[in-house]
């Protein structure tokens, strides 16, 4: 028998071990992954519940939605909308009760192919200021409508108006936003895109020094409930302080002023919308859905709530207030922080209400098969046919 070198003995050893774990991994159970103190046990727990957004779907189902949508004639509807924005008003933590002067100042001029942008300051209340871009078509008549752009999450109104990460000019409609300040503008409307607070130059100074898209909705969102308040009140206060800048631009038709937004700038939209009735028309891209289904389900920044909001109104009875305004909705198949199913349950619920205001031909969705991003081929013609009425 020829003699094994050390080496042999060794690799042989190491086969005969690998194969003999192989037989016991076998024929012992894997271990489950440690996810906790409860992994692996099963005993006794059959009628206990460690979820707590389990619980909390409990809780919305049975929340009372007291001023939920029930009329029946369009003057118990109107009456309804009269008494749950007198509600939601209070609910987002009120309005300043003047108007502090705006004192605009236009910073920036410049031409671009087919339009002029004008970039401006103005103050929407003591102590806080706004950013804005006014795209002006070259074509679009005197006075022309305008749609109030508001941007989602991420760079900020950069991301709406053709702004790369330098500062410089970009063609290619880059991002999930597609540059929708500038399509509005190319389909002969003119556009006012604004900074959200919170996002842009409208950051406090530790999150700005994190980078561009490092947004800042906390700490102040979590600061305005403190107060009693709630950014989404501080942002739609902006929406109308915008308007009252427009009033001074005689180019502008102030009859034909419209709101639009994608994701968060789909809040600002819906609740704007909602409660100011100089708004004439909406677009509302990747954001209609349930309260139940989206921010109560899903992880999403701390700007979208509202204490008590259930106990009065689902999303679509806010929506609901719009009408018989026109109205458009655009929601992505992928869409995985407003599920789709949601998106569409709402709308038919917001349908139901306008078709008591024998509004039906005024609300449209369009579901598209992509994920959560600014789509528009259908609501920007809806928009332009809608204001040039």
């Amino acid at each position: 028998m020829a003699k094994l070198s050390r080496r042999e003995l060794a690799r042989l050893a190491g086969g005969i071990t690998a194969a003999r774990a192989v037989r016991l991994s076998a024929q012992a159970p894997a271990r489950p992954t440690y996810i906790g103190p409860l992994t692996g046990v099963t005993a006794n727990l059959d009628d206990r519940r460690f979820d707590p957004v389990a619980y909390t779907h409990d809780l919305f189902a049975a929340a009372p939605r007291q001023l939920r949508f029930l009329a029946r004639t369009r003057g118990e509807a109107e009456a309804w909308q009269k008494t749950l924005r007198a509600k939601l008003t209070e609910l987002i933590g009120g309005f300043p009760a003047a108007r502090s002067p705006l004192r605009p100042v236009t910073l920036e001029t410049r031409r671009f192919a087919g339009y002029t942008r004008e970039k401006i300051v103005f103050d929407s209340r003591p102590g806080v200021s706004v950013l804005g871009y006014l795209l002006f078509p070259e074509k679009a008549p005197r006075p022309a409508p305008l749609m109030i752009c508001v941007p989602g999450h991420g760079r900020g109104v950069d991301d709406i108006v053709g702004i790369d990460e330098q500062g410089g000019d970009r063609t290619d409609k880059a991002g999930y936003q597609h540059d929708f300040a500038i399509q509005v503008a190319e389909a002969g409307i003119a556009a006012m895109a604004i900074e959200p607070m919170g996002f842009g130059c409208r950051r406090d100074a530790v999150n700005a020094r994190i980078g561009l898209s490092r947004k800042a909705c906390d700490p102040v969102a979590g600061a305005a409930m403190l107060v009693g308040q709630t950014i989404i009140g501080w942002r739609v206060w902006d929406i109308m302080r915008t308007i009252d800048y427009l009033a001074t631009r005689t180019e502008i038709d102030q009859h034909r002023i419209g709101c639009m937004g994608i994701s968060g700038g789909g809040t600002v939209t819906v609740f704007s919308t909602a409660l100011e009735p100089r708004i004439r028309a909406a677009l509302v891209s990747g954001y209609l859905n349930t309260f139940r289904d989206s921010i109560g389900s899903i992880v999403h920044c701390s700007d979208n709530y509202v204490p008590g909001m259930l106990n009065w109104a689902e999303m679509h009875d806010l929506a609901g207030l719009i009408a018989p305004r026109p109205l458009f909705v655009e929601s992505g198949e992928k869409d995985n922080i407003f599920p789709i199913r949601a998106s569409i349950e709402s709308f038919n619920e917001v349908r139901k209400i306008y078709d008591v205001f024998g509004a039906a031909d005024r609300v449209e969705q369009e579901v598209f098969p992509e994920e959560h991003l600014f789509w528009g081929k259908r609501g920007i013609p809806f928009l332009a046919r809608h204001l040039s009425a």
